[in-house]
């Protein structure tokens, strides 16, 4: 009787190439996700080179005091409404409760800093988080709540102020007053708190769990279920942090202003969001960076600060180019998008 016996085919993968991987990016693909990236910061140092030497006042120590102040704000708001977008979502209510929240900081200021401060920061971050909960356990659409927080919170400031009639004025000696007009190396206590806060969403951001949950939640929902992360939970979260810093920075500008003034507001969530897609991050979500919201912010205010110096045009053209720019900065993220997909 004869024994055959079948050896097993061992192969060494060791001197097999690889064929599976993916492909390593052009040059070009290099190129538009660099672009993508820091265009942003490439268009401000430009704008802002140009306007120095077209106008000697632009580049004074005191009018880069005044970009940063008035920046601060915006800010601090485009900040909570970068977490939202890079989460997939929108966050449309941030300009009435930026308004609801200066209101409410100047109404608690007779009470001291604290009240101020803890008061709007408690009524805007249980709005955000009505937010969240409608979007990601309702599974309502963000637009359409976001909507109706907007007008809500509008509604609510308005039937505080008896429909604008009261306006609620700061304690010129409070804390609270300083923290909004002391200054420290020539710059707004406002400013160090928004850079504050964007080192610490950077943090959270780039080297966290959470951060990275932001970005898998808003690449794919699906995706990250199946990962088990727990979608619900950080979707409340962006919007509960939107919401906070948006009362934050309604409170910190009532502090400037000596004054919770009733008419502010309108049209910021506009400017926050077309911050943050200047800036780089994607409507679509699972793509964007805190350092591009900043540069986009500042482009914002240089623009602004720019048509003051011209002086024959009014403020109304700065949301001219400020339109005009959003939709250059969105034909150009379509076309980088298609040129990195392509292999």
């Amino acid at each position: 009787m004869t024994h055959s016996t079948t050896e097993p085919t061992v192969v060494d993968t060791r001197t097999e190439p690889a064929h599976t991987g993916a492909a390593a990016p052009s040059r070009t693909q290099r190129a538009a996700a660099l672009v993508q990236r820091h265009g942003a910061l490439a268009v401000l140092i430009l704008l802002a080179s140009v306007a120095t030497g077209a106008f000697p006042a632009f580049g004074t120590a005191d009018n880069a005091h005044n970009i940063a102040i008035q920046s601060s704000f915006l800010a601090i708001v485009a900040l909570g409404m970068t977490f939202v977008i890079i989460s997939g979502g929108i966050d449309l209510s941030v300009g009435s409760v930026f308004a609801l929240g200066g209101v409410l900081a100047a109404y608690a200021s007779r009470w001291g800093l604290l009240p101020a401060l803890l008061l709007p920061l408690a009524v805007c971050g249980l709005i955000g988080a009505v937010n969240g909960v409608l979007v990601a356990k309702a599974r309502m659409p963000a637009f359409i709540v976001t909507l109706a927080s907007l007008l809500g919170a509008r509604g609510l400031l308005l039937a505080i102020t008896h429909e604008g009639a009261n306006t609620f004025l700061v304690p010129k000696t409070s804390a609270f007053t300083t923290l909004g007009q002391g200054t420290l190396a020539g710059f707004g206590y406002p400013v160090y708190i928004a850079v504050a806060a964007f080192g610490l969403g950077g943090l959270v951001l780039q080297r966290t769990r959470m951060g990275q949950s932001i970005y898998a939640v808003g690449g794919s929902e699906d995706a990250a279920s199946l990962m088990g992360l727990p979608v619900a939970r950080i979707k409340i979260t962006v919007y509960l942090l939107s919401g906070l810093l948006a009362g934050l920075a309604g409170a910190l500008n009532a502090a400037r202003l000596s004054s919770g003034v009733t008419i502010l507001g309108v049209g910021l969530e506009l400017d926050a969001i077309a911050a943050v897609v200047i800036g780089g991050t994607l409507l679509v979500g699972g793509a964007g960076t805190l350092s591009g919201t900043l540069c986009g912010v500042l482009l914002l205010g240089v623009i602004q600060n720019v048509i003051n110096q011209i002086g024959s045009l009014d403020s109304s053209y700065q949301s001219v180019v400020s339109g005009a720019f959003l939709i250059v900065v969105v034909v150009v993220q379509t076309y980088l998008g298609r040129t990195q997909r392509i292999r």
